[in-house]
């Protein structure tokens, strides 16, 4: 349900349909109810990621376990999940760089992060410098992390490569 919701129809939908319901003990926090949003989005997106992951695992695999006498979660914990896992990194990286990025749309909720304090700041002098400037602080936090996603991307190929991994 959540991957075919756009995160900004999500962030809405919790960060002003949760208060409005007016449970008891419920916060109406908007760091935490973005925050919410962004686990209910990215948690079907990790989700789908691993799913593909152990469906990438050849069926044969399973298969042996299952004839060394293993038990169906023995084989899935000591076999397809180890394979599965090692599929996984490059694209759970990727997720997390776009999480990094979306985090800036929580600022239409009223939390005040980096895109809604330079809203401010340029509302008050028409100086739009501070959109600017944080974008540079996502660019600067973005551009390490996408390097990570390549090294271990290259590293795990290398390794696949030489034999070590499966």
């Amino acid at each position: 349900f959540f991957r075919g919701l756009p995160l900004i129809i999500c962030l809405l939908m919790v960060v002003f349909g949760v208060p409005a319901l007016r449970l008891e003990g419920v916060t109406t926090d908007p760091v935490l109810l973005g925050g919410g949003a962004l686990v209910l989005t990215y948690s079907a997106y990790v989700a789908e990621v691993f799913r593909a992951g152990i469906e990438s695992v050849h069926p044969s695999q399973r298969a042996a376990a299952r004839s060394l006498g293993l038990s169906g979660g023995q084989a899935l914990r000591f076999v397809v999940l180890p394979q599965a896992v090692r599929r996984v990194v490059p694209p759970l990286l990727n997720d997390l760089v776009s999480l990094q990025k979306d985090t800036g749309l929580v600022s239409i909720a009223g939390a005040v992060d980096a895109v809604y304090a330079a809203q401010i700041i340029a509302s008050k002098d028409f100086n739009y410098t501070p959109y600017v400037v944080a974008g540079l602080v996502f660019v600067a936090l973005t551009i390490p992390m996408t390097r990570l996603t390549d090294w271990v991307t290259a590293r795990m190929d290398r390794r696949r490569a030489q034999g070590g991994l499966v």
